[in-house]
């Protein structure tokens, strides 16, 4: 069996990463997720398990001190996480799996597994363009956009280091940037329409 391959998508907040990474796992069901553990509350219409594993502030640190997550990392008081077990579990099995994370995640999951990982940052077109797109999906109030904002000029520093980095001017067509560099890496079947 064949080992499998980590694709990494990341991007600042508002830039479209999440709506991406859905996009390719409707399209390619072998897909498989990569469910990021989190302290931070349940946000309305999010599934243990699916979206994230929420954990008790006690519970992520035992796991930090076990050296159970390959990566994480605190972010505006929560803390954000990847569980080494499931990664282990993908490769193992020769799954290609998906991540949607942070760009600090996205380069410690490249130190740990180099030869097989790939990371995609997706740019905004600009930081007022990213700015407007935090309020308008009005999920956080003014502070926290704020806060977000805050990331942005290091986000995109650090996104250079990835192996590819796609602008987000229009979706579709970031979309179609980014499955074009994931088939690039790896062979997946496609969802068929009759």
């Amino acid at each position: 069996m064949n080992r499998g391959k980590l694709i990494v998508v990341s991007a600042p907040s508002g830039a479209g990463k999440t709506t991406i990474v859905k996009a390719l796992l409707a399209k390619y069901p072998g897909l498989l997720f990569s469910v990021s553990a989190t302290t931070r509350s349940i946000r309305a219409g999010e599934v243990e398990g699916k979206d994230y594993f929420f954990l008790t502030r006690d519970d992520f640190e035992r796991k930090i001190e076990a050296g159970e997550l390959v990566e994480w990392e605190e972010i505006y008081g929560n803390l954000y996480g990847t569980l080494k077990s499931e990664v282990d579990r993908a490769l193992s099995q020769g799954r290609v799996m998906l991540f949607d994370i942070d760009v600090k995640g996205g380069l410690s999951i490249k130190r740990h597994y180099p030869d097989d990982s790939v990371l995609i940052f997706i740019k905004p077109p600009s930081v007022e363009v990213l700015r407007q797109r935090l309020l308008n999906r009005k999920t956080e109030d003014p502070t926290a956009v704020a806060q977000r904002m805050e990331r942005v000029a290091m986000e995109l520093e650090q996104g250079t280091k990835f192996d590819y980095q796609v602008v987000n001017d229009d979706l579709a067509t970031a979309i179609a940037e980014v499955e074009k560099i994931v088939t690039s890496h790896v062979h997946i079947e496609t969802t068929t329409t009759s």
